[in-house]
Order: structure tokens, then sequence, then C-alpha cells
């Protein structure tokens, strides 16, 4: 190790050699290469944790780099985890990176998180993130928390030393209309940056020992205030008690057979024409959310009906707006495009 790299961190009283150390042989999976991802992937590398694994699937998008810093207007179209391999590789050469091509999902999240001690939620959906709570608890890892929302952002440790977990916090998964919808809501660019970078100073926490990280706490940040409330929370010793993942993640997916959703008569894709222009279901069509209603007397209010978005939840908005027009022969397509990409496209 070249002592002068990370002279300015080991002359602190507190830190020093030992610390830096700490760091070296430490191995922290970062799953999601996005707003959270790059400024937690950043800081990460560039202090000197010795291994970090990454978990990402998606291509860059015009729509990444508004919050997404690491990435370039050259970069677009790319495999987001060649580019941010090459970034932290360039950045420092002592790192050992370990990227995986793939989503995280319930048939690769305990082979992919065996060998890190920390996992890193940088991702943007429940699913994920009840997956990663059950995974730690089952392999005995902190899990560090991070969440957008608008101004806002959230930051939380769970499973550290025994203390309390996601499930502690948030016990049951939200329903479809309790999901705030992304493509609405959005998130202000500079947000992720800084929560992002909470996240990595609670993972630095818990590696070297320093100060006292989140654990039972979820820190709230408003940005349009500059303020930061915390909010307690106990653990509720159920929740340590599995033995297994759940049955399934995917919200309301239980008991639909998604191969048969998948052979309805008619698949209706509620997204932008940009979105469905880029990936889409076979043999669907596109309607936008927003002009499904003044497209209703062109689909047959006999035929059998998906609707589909990226998520879930606007598509669900759109089996209730057809629903109020007549239309019975409806169903939505869980978890959307997301839940496709990781679940039935890989099984074909």
């Amino acid at each position: 190790m070249n002592d002068d790299r990370y002279i300015r961190q080991t002359t602190l009283p507190s830190f020093g050699k030992e610390g830096q150390a700490k760091l070296a042989y430490s191995k922290v999976l970062i799953v999601g290469a996005g707003g959270l991802g790059i400024p937690v992937l950043q800081y990460l590398n560039a202090m000197g944790v010795g291994t970090l694994g990454i978990v990402e699937n998606d291509r860059i998008d015009i729509s990444n780099l508004q919050r997404q810093t690491w990435y370039a207007e050259t970069d677009i179209g790319k495999p987001k985890i060649e580019v941010i391999v090459k970034k932290l590789e360039a950045q420092n050469s002592q790192t050992s990176i370990i990227p995986f091509a793939e989503f995280f999902n319930k048939n690769n999240a305990e082979r992919i998180a065996k060998d890190f001690d920390i996992i890193v939620d940088c991702s943007d959906n429940f699913e994920t993130r009840y997956l990663i709570n059950d995974v730690c608890i089952l392999q005995q890892k902190s899990f560090v928390y991070g969440a957008l929302h608008a101004f806002e952002g959230q930051v939380s440790v769970f499973n550290f030393k025994g203390g309390p977990t996601y499930r502690c916090l948030f016990p049951n998964q939200p329903t479809f209309s309790e999901i705030p919808d992304c493509n609405v809501n959005g998130v202000l660019g500079i947000i992720p940056g800084i929560i992002g970078n909470f996240q990595a100073l609670e993972t630095i926490k818990i590696i070297t020992g320093l100060g006292k990280p989140l654990s039972g706490k979820l820190m709230i940040y408003d940005g349009l205030n500059q303020s930061i409330q915390k909010i307690g929370f106990k653990l509720d010793p159920k929740n340590l008690k599995i033995k297994a993942l759940s049955h399934s993640y995917h919200i309301s997916e239980e008991n639909l057979d998604l191969e048969k959703l998948l052979s309805s008569e008619m698949i209706i894709d509620v997204r932008s024409p940009n979105e469905f222009e880029k990936e889409h279901l076979p043999n669907s069509i596109n309607i936008p959310l927003e002009n499904l209603e003044n497209s209703a007397s062109e689909i047959n209010k006999n035929t059998q009906i998906l609707l589909v978005c990226q998520s879930g939840v606007r598509s669900l908005k759109g089996t209730e707006i057809l629903k109020n027009i007549g239309f019975k022969a409806l169903k939505n397509f869980p978890g959307g495009m997301n839940n496709y990409k990781t679940h039935v496209a890989s099984q074909r």
C-alpha cells in the first residue's frame, strides 16, 4: 500500500494506519450502479476499500445523466457495469473489482452475497430491499440502506451486530397503490449524490469502528430545508429468525401465472414511447397511460387485456382507468418490465 495515497486519513488520530488496514481487508457489495451507487463506489474506491462487488445489468440512458454523474453522453447505450468498472480501475488500481452483470434476485442473491462483509443497497425498488435484508440476516451481514423521493432521502443501517432489520422498520411490502411512481414524482439530481455519500460514510464507520452507525435510526434528509430528522425504531426479534429466503419478493405476484399472463390476447404497454422503443414485451402495443382513456374506443372490450409498465405502478392505474369505463377482462403485470427481465426472460 502506498502510504502517501491515504495520508490525509491515516494522519487522523482516531483512524490511523489501523483504520486503513481495515478498509484494505474489507469486502463490500454494492447493489446498483445508478444515482446512489456511483457516489458510494467513488468514495469507497478512493478511500481504499480492498474489494468492491457491483451488481448491475442496466444500460445507460440519457435520462440517467442528470444524476448518475460518472456516465457521459458517449456512454449512452453501453452496459453500466462495463463503464463503471473502467472508471473504478482508473481511479484506484489497488482495488479488487468484482462485477456481476446480472439483476439481483432470489435465484442468485445468496451466491453473489456470500463472500462480502457488507451489502449497500443502491437499488430503486422494494423487492430488492426486502431480498437484501433477508440475505443479510441469513448470512449475518450489515445492510446499509438508502432511498430517494423528490427532494428527500433516507439512510439507515440494518442488521448491525444483531440490531434492527429493514423488516423492523417496514414489516410488510407496500401494495401497488402505496408505491410512488418515480416517473411522475422524479428526484432532484443532486439528492442521490448526497444520500449516496451518507451511505458511503456509514459503510466506512461499520468497517473501521468509527463513530456510531445509524443502527436503529432512520435518518431523513430534506434537501429543500437542509434539515435532518432521525426516527428511532427497535428490533423485533422474530425478524432475525428467518431460515430461508421468501417464496417470492414481487409485490402481488403470489398465485399469478406469469406465462399465462403473457399469452393474453392483447398486451398494452402504458409507458412512454421512448421507454417502449428501448424494450417491450413480444406482441405488445404502446398506449401511454395519459392517452389510455381517450384511446379506449379503439380497444375491444371483450378481449382479454394485460397492461404492463416498468414496475407495475402505472399499469395498475391503467387497469383502474379501463375498469371505470366498462372493461372487465383486465390483468396487471406484477413488477412490470423489471419482473420480466429478472425472472421471466431469464428462465426462457
